[in-house]
């Protein structure tokens, strides 16, 4: 087991609220615990989507293209420390300022790992400028690309086994933001530096 699969997750019901915590590896050992997640959307000004394609490291969906950067805030830790801190170790981007459009629930099993994904999956989307400097790490990101999100909707129907099984979802989120939901406003950029640990593990 990796160190970072080691790390711990917070456990929800099916209206998000916190129910205890568990390791990464447990949560996602069959069949599934429910538990806390992002997906960060990057949007460059032509609108166009950040996708990554997930390294063969990967325990769960590796080799699939999936959102700009996925991952599990520890217990008790807000989003955009979370997910700033991932976009970080994932992209080498700087932090961003975020805003939650939705949040999506879905279980997923990779029959490639025997893994599963069952996830309270908070979508979070930043503007970025069209020359946002990425350095993505080898064990974290395969590839990277630039799409828009309307003909990513119409390629995840042709071609789904291409793509991680959360990114249809997501890309609805993004498309069709979810009125009223819990939390969805403008989250501020700026991280402590002593809180940008390594508390839990990415996705």
């Amino acid at each position: 087991m990796t160190a970072r699969e080691a790390h711990l997750v917070e456990l929800v019901d099916d209206s998000g609220h916190a129910l205890g915590e568990a390791t990464v590896a447990s949560a996602h050992q069959p069949p599934g615990r429910l538990h806390r997640a992002f997906s960060v959307l990057l949007i460059d000004p032509a609108g166009r989507v950040l996708l990554q394609r997930r390294a063969a490291a990967k325990t769960r969906f590796p080799l699939r293209w999936a959102n700009s950067c996925c991952g599990h805030p520890a217990p008790g830790e807000s989003l955009v420390e979370a997910a700033n801190r991932r976009l970080t170790e994932e992209l080498g981007t700087a932090p961003v300022a975020l805003t939650e459009v939705g949040v999506y629930v879905y279980y997923a099993e990779d029959p490639a790992t025997g893994r599963v994904e069952f996830e309270y999956d908070h979508v979070l989307r930043a503007d970025v400028p069209a020359d946002l400097r990425t350095v993505p790490d080898p064990d974290e990101v395969a590839e990277l690309r630039w799409v828009d999100p309307t003909q990513l909707e119409a390629d995840l129907d042709v071609d789904p086994r291409a793509y991680a099984p959360w990114l249809g979802g997501v890309v609805n989120r993004l498309l069709r933001p979810t009125s009223g939901t819990p939390g969805a406003a403008a989250i501020p950029s700026g991280i402590p530096a002593d809180e940008a640990s390594e508390r839990s593990g990415g996705r």
